[in-house]
């Protein structure tokens, strides 16, 4: 027995990714303030504009998770007390935590908040998080090394708790993130939000006795990359996640573009949406082929099902660190009206294309032929090549304002 809906939490790196992971079907999104995130490269959010973006999470019903998940040192809890206290003033529905003594200071000061255990705290066993539940969490983000019968194991013996797991994007290297790479090599300390991924770049070897001599390991002429991962992809086994107890989906992502929170969230929204279908009809759950497709439309590297379902194949990218994609983010849509839309350029395109819209609605994957294009003061524009320049395309196709045009 299925023991509630499933939730799709989507990452957002600020405001512009976490409107596109509420237009495209999320049911939460997780997001960091200036403090205490494990992005401290990304834009996140100021402390002052938490309480807006709240009121906008919640007026759409969705939730909005807050990360405090640094390995914390001393001084980090100087001011720590007055920031949560604004995330509660600003209604966030749960922070995400990794260290004990940021868990328990927070605990003991705000008893109400609720607090999800982050994938960081490398919980690996059904007796670790019913520690966790005794001391007050309520959710578990499971670390990304257990397979699908050690979740099932753990959540079975949890009813009490809901459980979280990752299901899609960019997998550390290290054992559940916690990595000193970034720290040797940059100074940059990965376990406080500052890391550079230094396992995506070559790297060769070298003998003892012959310091100045590299050692020839290479897979192809441009270099060898023993550290760099696969990215995560578990659509095709959404049915066996739910079953084996996980409540919560969660998409990796805060440092992603808007295009590719959107391709992903729509994929995994519309796939959960077909497995409910499946059940309701007793059919097997198999995703169709356009949504696999769609997840090469993004940004990602190769794909692997990591541990949870491992296929006995390498889950590591050995042959280049760069990502790839399928298609490109043209324009975002503002606004239609009397069979036109106003939309924001992203990247060129000219009169006579064919733009292909990304959106929630039935309108998905129809093509819009681009044969009139005026700027704002009506004039014609044969080629949109102005970064961000608003520009008004014609088209009968129904569009909504944060659907994408992607070619």
């Amino acid at each position: 027995m299925l023991k509630k809906k499933i939730e799709i939490l989507a990452p957002a790196g600020d405001f512009e990714k976490l409107k596109t992971a509420l237009h495209f079907g999320a049911d939460a999104v997780y997001f960091a303030g200036k403090n205490y995130g494990l992005r401290a490269f990304g834009t996140n959010f100021e402390s002052m504009s938490i309480k807006d973006t709240m009121d906008y999470i919640h007026s759409h019903g969705k939730k909005g998770y807050v990360t405090l998940n640094v390995y914390a040192r001393h001084n980090d809890f100087d001011g720590l007390k007055d920031y949560v206290q604004t995330l509660v003033d600003a209604g966030v529905d749960a922070v995400i935590i990794s260290d004990l003594g940021i868990f328990s200071f927070v605990h003991e000061n705000f008893p109400n908040l609720e607090i999800h255990v982050s994938t960081q705290a490398n919980t690996t066993n059904a007796y670790a998080a019913k520690m966790w539940g005794k001391l007050g969490a309520k959710r578990i983000v499971l670390a990304r090394e257990l397979d699908i019968d050690e979740i099932k194991n753990i959540t079975k013996q949890n009813p009490d708790l809901d459980f979280e797991a990752f299901i899609h994007g960019a997998m550390c290297i290290s054992y559940s993130g916690r990595c000193l790479l970034s720290n040797y090599l940059t100074n940059r300390d990965s376990n406080h939000g500052e890391c550079v991924q230094a396992c995506r770049w070559k790297y060769s070897v070298t003998e003892e006795s012959r310091p100045d001599e590299k050692l020839d390991l290479l897979e192809d002429d441009r270099g060898t990359y023993i550290f760099n991962s696969k990215d995560l992809c578990l659509i095709d086994y959404l049915d066996k996640i739910e079953e084996a107890g996980i409540f919560s989906l969660k998409i990796e992502g805060r440092m992603k573009s808007p295009y590719y929170v959107a391709t992903v969230v729509n994929a995994y929204k519309r796939a959960y949406e077909h497995l409910e279908k499946c059940r309701e009809e007793g059919k097997e759950y198999t995703v169709p082929e356009e949504l696999k497709k769609e997840l090469t439309k993004a940004s990602h590297r190769k794909y692997t099902t990591g541990f949870m379902f491992s296929d006995g194949k390498p889950t590591q990218n050995y042959e280049s660190s760069i990502q790839e994609q399928d298609s490109k983010f043209m324009a975002i849509v503002l606004k239609a009206e009397n069979g036109r839309i106003l939309i924001e350029q992203r990247n060129k395109f000219r009169l006579g294309d064919s733009l292909e819209i990304l959106s929630p609605t039935d309108s998905f994957n129809k093509v819009i032929k681009v044969d009139r294009m005026e700027d704002e003061d009506g004039n014609i524009v044969e080629e949109a090549k102005n970064v961000q320049q608003k520009l008004w395309v014609y088209t009968d196709i129904p569009v909504e304002a944060g659907d994408i045009l992607r070619k």
